[in-house]
Parts: structure tokens; sequence; C-alpha cells
């Protein structure tokens, strides 16, 4: 028996009904245009039976796999964004056809240097959130296990700052954007987990604060003095402990928007007041320039060489300093192995060991 278009007492809107190879159909078109309505009809039953002769791997689309993916857990702000849009560059493309080509076709349409992007930028916009899909999709049987070609990610020098550098930065960079930088030095914490960090969950008595990874593993950061003192400059004791700015009460009264809020988390939300504050204290960098899409006239943006995250590699490379104790740095820094936390060894002189100390008790 074939699927009819039929009307539904009490809607407008057209559904199906129908029987296809014994399986029992009763849905919406989403539509009361008949023409529309057939349309979908005819396509619904052309997938059923596809599905009946070749299994579902035959029909589960991508939109369906990003669907089911988001609502299997929670996910991260920022995978989220990469996932909107690969949803809105594959969107209801089955999962078996989509292979290397396909892959490499999502890079120029998606990424903004296209082809020629870094490495490591096709992996992040890309390829892991794809191929977290896929895998999530395989094990459920909808696809095979993805085959996708790696870029090689060229080793990157470990940057990190002197304490003379780091006071360089923070004197230059905008009011909102200093406790941040602080906290980031003082705690090794990744930017993911500052920005979603809540009052709720820092206890500045017992010196200590709790900050979620990325996995979803709860980890718990010690609070030295400067780190304290930073914190106890902010005006409120509520909702998110970092924010783009202080907003002013108005009617309704203190609006506590934070940076999670803003959606993504990856760093892009203060790009431009770092760069203007890594250009302020001299840090090393290039300026790029580039002519937008429509336009007759160049732009030009200072590209830091240090990022937010170096600051992490700062903090790692402060506290070997400080301990010499790897296996202390691995556990305070929610490393999974030995072998990431080996390249901060040894990085810094013994000689800036009270620099580091001294910075890390002063006051702001």
């Amino acid at each position: 028996m074939s699927l009819k278009i039929v009307n539904r007492h009490g809607t407008h809107r057209l559904y199906i009904r129908g029987t296809v190879s014994g399986q029992s159909i009763s849905e919406s078109t989403g539509t009361s245009d008949p023409v529309r309505a057939e349309e979908y009809r005819a396509k619904r039953e052309a997938e059923l039976w596809k599905e009946a002769v070749y299994g579902k791997r035959a029909v589960v689309t991508f939109a369906h796999a990003v669907g089911a993916y988001l609502e299997d857990c929670e996910r991260s702000e920022t995978t989220k964004f990469h996932l909107r849009r690969l949803l809105d560059h594959f969107g209801t493309t089955r999962l078996m056809e989509i292979a290397q080509p396909q892959v490499d076709e999502a890079y120029k349409a998606i990424l903004r240097d296209g082809a020629q992007a870094s490495p490591a930028t096709k992996m992040r916009g890309v390829l892991t959130p794809l191929r977290a899909i896929m895998e999530f999709a395989a094990i459920r049987q909808w696809c095979e296990r993805p085959a996708f070609s790696t870029p090689k990610i060229p080793k990157r020098r470990t940057n990190y700052l002197q304490p003379d550098e780091v006071d360089r930065l923070i004197s230059s960079a905008a009011p909102h954007l200093r406790p941040l930088i602080i906290f980031l030095v003082g705690t090794g914490a990744r930017l993911s987990e500052a920005l979603e960090l809540e009052w709720k969950d820092v206890d500045i008595r017992g010196k200590r604060a709790v900050v979620w990874q990325k996995q979803g593993n709860e980890r718990r950061i010690d609070l030295p003095p400067r780190v304290i003192r930073a914190l106890l400059t902010l005006g409120y004791r509520d909702g998110p402990v970092f924010r783009p700015r202080i907003r002013r009460p108005d009617a309704l009264g203190v609006i506590n928007d934070g940076y999670a809020s803003k959606g993504r988390l990856s760093g892009g939300q203060i790009k431009s007041a770092w760069a203007s504050a890594c250009r302020k204290a001299t840090l090393p960098g290039r300026i790029r320039v580039w002519t937008p899409i429509g336009s007759n006239t160049q732009k030009s943006a200072f590209v830091p060489e240090i990022t937010p995250h170096d600051l992490r590699h700062t903090w790692a490379t402060w506290h070997y300093c400080l301990h010499r104790d790897i296996l202390r740095l691995k556990e305070d820094g929610g490393w999974a192995t030995i072998s990431i936390v080996t390249r901060y060894a040894k990085k810094m002189p013994d000689e800036y060991r009270k620099d580091v100390e001294n910075w890390l008790s002063q006051a702001d």
C-alpha cells in the first residue's frame, strides 16, 4: 500500500498515511499546499522504500545526525557554533555521501581562507566537529566510521611571557579585560573555563574556584593573592565572573550578561581587545592587510603572535620554574598525560623564580 495525502480534523496541515514495506506511516507534511504536500509524499515514500531495501544507512542525513548528537547530551557553545556552520553546508546530505571530496569542499565553503586555511583552522572549524558527528552516527550504525585525511599541523613554538611582559599587557588592556588576564596567568585556566566561570563556583575565603573542562570534568584551581585581589575589584558577586563590560542598571535592574551568553567561546569575544592590548604592550605580531569582499578599500589589523591560550603556557612555565614538579604540574593544570606537560620543563631559567613569586603575591 502506498502513501496517500489526507486531511486531519483540527488542523489545516495535510498528512500522509499508509503502509510501506510493512511500516505504518502517519505524519504531517508540514504544509496545507497540495502541491508541496505531494512533493513531500513522493520524497518520503522513496526514502522509506530505500530504507526498507538498503537499510537505515541509506537515508540518514547529516541534519538528523546533528539533531541526535545535540539531544544526546549538553554540548559547549563552541561546539554548537561549529556545528551550525557544518549544518548550513551539509544540510540534508546523506551521511553515506560524505567522504574526503565533500570535506575538501567544506573547507572552501566554511572557512574564511578556504582551502588555503591553516591546518589548525581546518581541524578546529571543520574536521574535528565533523568527525565527532560521524563517529556518533557510526556507533549507531547509521554510517561507516569516518576515514578522512588529517591536515598535518606543524609543531608550534610554546610561547610564554615573562612577569614584566605580563605587567605591560595588563596595563595596556581595557579595564574589563585586566582581571581576566590576571586570572588566566595566575591560575592556568583555559579561556573557555574562565569565560564560563560563575561566582557561585568561586570561594574567595578558601582561595579556590571550580571550573569545568570541555570534557565535562570538574577541576578545582587555587587562587593566588594576585588573582584574589583582582577578583575583589569586580563590583558584583553573582552571575558570570568575567563580562565584556559592566552594564548600567536599567528599569529592570542590572543586566548580568557574560561572555557565555554571547554564544561562541573560542576566544572571539576578546579578539579585538586582546589584539589592541598586545599592540600597545609592544608584544610581537604582524599587520594583516586585506580587501573586504565587495569593497575596493584595504583594511589592516594587528595580529598578535601571543594568543590568550599562551597565558596558560605562561602559567605552566612559571609553575615548573617555582616547583620543579612535573606530576604536580600535570594535576594542577588538568592535563591527561605527562607527555603533554614535559614541554614546559626547564623553559624558564631559575633566575626568574623570585620575579614569578613576587608577581603572584603582589597587590594589583
